[in-house]
């Protein structure tokens, strides 16, 4: 995800806008229809999906023409540290001499509002519409087949 010899800079303000730490961050709590404004969201609920991923940000930012770069974080409020959160995409929406590179996105709330009413129309989410993770097959689980089966660990006679 991130790229390990990165080291962060302090930031001042007199960095260009080009520099990495003036670049806006989207985690995908932003947009998750689940979570409540004091859990992170930024967008109105009606305009937000299902269990977003820093993978599908990326995938739809990439068509965009920013320069986008992803990395390894937990949002700050995010309860659950499990692979399935981590991520967060840290976006260049300004030139050196503060002209946005795309119009149509000059502010943070437009990138956001963007990526959540095109994430739906991506080819995995077409397949999956709740944005649920494909699950392991239940082969995993042991089946008893036959009239027999084991019973667990107990005490004998009773």
């Amino acid at each position: 995800m991130a790229q390990a010899n990165y080291q962060p800079i302090p930031f001042s303000s007199s960095m260009k806008h080009s520099d990495r730490e003036r670049f806006i961050c989207i985690y995908p709590a932003y947009i998750d229809a689940k979570k409540t404004v004091k859990e992170g969201r930024k967008i109105p609920k009606s305009l937000c999906i299902e269990n977003p991923s820093y993978q599908e940000i990326k995938d739809v930012l990439s068509v965009t023409n920013l320069n986008c770069v992803i990395e390894n974080k937990i949002y700050p409020r995010e309860r659950s540290k499990e692979l399935l959160h981590r991520g967060r995409i840290r976006l260049q929406i300004k030139h050196d001499d503060g002209t946005p590179i795309n119009p149509d996105f000059s502010k943070r709330i437009q990138i956001l509002k963007y990526v959540a009413s095109t994430i739906p129309q991506l080819k995995t989410r077409i397949a999956n519409p709740k944005g649920e993770q494909p699950q392991a097959s239940s082969s995993t689980q042991p089946q008893h087949q036959g009239g027999s089966s084991k019973k667990g660990k107990g005490k004998k006679g009773r």
